[in-house]
């Protein structure tokens, strides 16, 4: 099982990742260990804000892709309503194989 996951950093950037455990890799970032990403080395990392699951890597990098393209008004829309994926990610990718846990 992935995760691709969307972490809100202290200057209100939004950094997406993906992990095979998240609770452990939302640590990582949040508390700076050597295992963070750089992004999040010099944006502190502060709140996980949503998350998706996913079988496998491959679909998982799909999805972080994606996320990564979209304006910050778009992830922030997915954030409060992430029943939108399909709305803003229709197109590009197949939406039902990704679970949102928030």
């Amino acid at each position: 099982m992935y995760y691709t996951y969307m972490l809100r950093c202290s200057d209100n950037s939004i950094y997406t990742g993906i992990t095979t455990d998240l609770t452990r890799r939302i640590k990582e970032h949040i508390e700076k260990s050597n295992k963070c990403a750089k992004y999040t080395h010099s944006h502190q990392g502060i709140k996980l804000e949503i998350a998706w699951k996913s079988e496998n890597r491959v679909l998982a990098s799909k999805l972080e892709y994606h996320l990564k393209t979209l304006t910050k008004v778009k992830k922030e829309m997915l954030i409060k309503q992430p029943e939108k994926l399909k709305e803003i990610l229709g197109q590009k990718i197949s939406c039902e194989k990704y679970i949102s846990i928030f």
